[in-house]
């Protein structure tokens, strides 16, 4: 009989994290002076035991045993052979995906959401804003602080609120107060009304807003959480690649190729940060993220000194960036609409260690279909991607005559995302590639930013 699955036992959940920054140099994070920032200057928006983890260099750190109790409700995660996928395509790759989609809100967020809502609690905060994009961040944060009893308040970008009614109803059902983004509760949201009423709004705008909600409650007891992007977050997602080098040692294979999706990076990272440490000490991985045409950050923009957010509330970091004020089309892979890559995966892509990969909307939910028909699992649009590039990789294999072994993230499942199903069917859904000019226009404002040192770490 066939070994689909792969799986660790609760006794086997890796007890640390793998924290890059041990293993890579990177320009800072500026202030507005063009400084290097400090530890205090990030007070106000996190709690500071979650600022010593953005900061440190410490290779590996200790997993408390408040996260690996609510981690352990859905963690460790199964690893699957795709067995059917590889017949379809005739390929001799095998194929292996970490499945994410078993946590409470169906996606790999609460790795990170339950760490930093555990993180808040220990400092004494009691409520928590975070902007959303599809809504998985959202979700993901409003279930974590129901896990330990904080108030949550999510800025959801707008074109997702509309479409996916869904998320902002299971935040509400974990305790969480969704608005739509841009809001008049916020200057930052008031100020982009007042220019466009009709905004599509965006990651960077909900950011401003969650963030100025934060830091201007004079309680003290608010802070701000990010699904994606900083250092800390990248570190706690580390539980999936971890997890993985586990099951697939097992089973004595190791991987040619990881590939997964790619936004902010956080799923992408989860997965291929401990690949990239081998890469690092002299193995040798092709290493992909994957991100939309529509939104081409890694594959289209510089790297840069930017703002995380539209109203430059945040420090400058070195990063693939389209500009903070870049509002992208409206596809329906709203994780991956980000004007930014975190830059920890954008250092690695400058060092050559990862190679960024763009696809269309129609070619995932291709892929997409072709996955369910086969594996069984309706995917997340954003997973998609990863799926696309699959695909594409499984088939060069096939035409190379090459045994490669394919690892990739299945970050979450689609089931609250039927309705961009339903319009890739009846053939509603379109390719958009970002034109060049509306590219280098959103660039213009990133010419005001001192330039990041172009630093190789191999």
């Amino acid at each position: 009989m066939k070994q689909r699955k792969i799986l660790l036992t609760e006794d086997e959940m890796p007890r640390q994290w793998y924290n890059i920054l041990a293993d890579i140099k990177m320009n800072p994070p500026l202030g507005p002076d063009g400084k290097p920032i400090g530890p205090e200057d990030l007070a106000p928006v996190f709690p500071m035991n979650l600022i010593e983890q953005e900061v440190s260099t410490e290779r590996w750190i200790d997993i408390p045993e408040g996260i690996l109790d609510v981690l352990s409700i859905w963690r460790p995660a199964p690893l699957f052979r795709a067995y059917n996928l590889e017949k379809a395509l005739g390929t001799p790759a095998r194929i292996y995906y970490k499945y994410e989609g078993y946590s409470p809100p169906g996606s790999h967020k609460p790795n990170t959401a339950v760490a930093q809502a555990y993180y808040n609690k220990e400092f004494g905060i009691k409520k928590l804003t975070t902007e959303t994009g599809a809504g998985q961040w959202g979700s993901a944060l409003a279930f974590a602080c129901s896990q330990y009893g904080l108030e949550c308040k999510v800025y959801m970008v707008r074109i997702s609120f509309d479409q996916k009614p869904y998320r902002k109803s299971m935040m509400q059902t974990w305790g969480a107060n969704c608005v739509a983004s841009p809001s008049s509760e916020t200057k930052a949201g008031r100020a982009i009304l007042e220019k466009d009423p009709d905004t599509p709004g965006s990651l960077g705008i909900a950011i401003s807003e969650a963030v100025e909600a934060a830091v201007s409650d004079e309680s003290g007891q608010t802070r701000y959480s990010l699904g994606s992007v900083l250092n800390h977050v990248m570190l706690h997602q580390t539980i999936i690649g971890l997890e993985a080098k586990k099951q697939l040692e097992k089973i004595g294979e190791y991987p040619d190729i990881v590939i997964g999706c790619a936004g902010g990076g956080s799923n992408f990272a989860g997965l291929a940060f401990p690949f990239a440490h081998d890469v690092i000490n002299g193995k040798e991985v092709a290493i992909y993220p994957v991100e939309p045409t529509a939104c081409p950050t890694m594959t289209r923009a510089p790297f840069a000194y930017d703002h995380g957010d539209t109203a430059g509330y945040t420090p400058l970091l070195p990063m693939h960036s389209l500009g903070h004020t870049f509002v992208p089309p409206p596809l329906h892979a709203g994780g991956l609409r980000y004007h930014g890559m975190a830059p920890t995966v954008s250092q690695l892509i400058v060092d050559g260690i990862m190679e960024p990969k763009a696809f269309g909307q129609v070619e995932t939910y291709e892929a997409g279909i072709l996955c369910a028909r086969t594996e069984g699992v309706i995917a997340a649009p954003e997973t998609n991607h990863a799926l696309a590039c699959v695909i594409d990789e499984a088939k060069k294999a096939k035409e190379e005559g090459k045994e490669k072994v394919i690892l990739f993230n299945w970050s979450g499942h689609g089931l609250i995302d039927l309705a961009a199903y339903d319009k890739f069917m009846s053939g509603q859904l379109e390719d958009f590639d970002f034109p060049a000019d509306d590219i280098a226009e959103a660039e213009k404002v990133l010419e005001q930013y001192p330039k990041p040192e172009i630093i190789k770490n191999v």
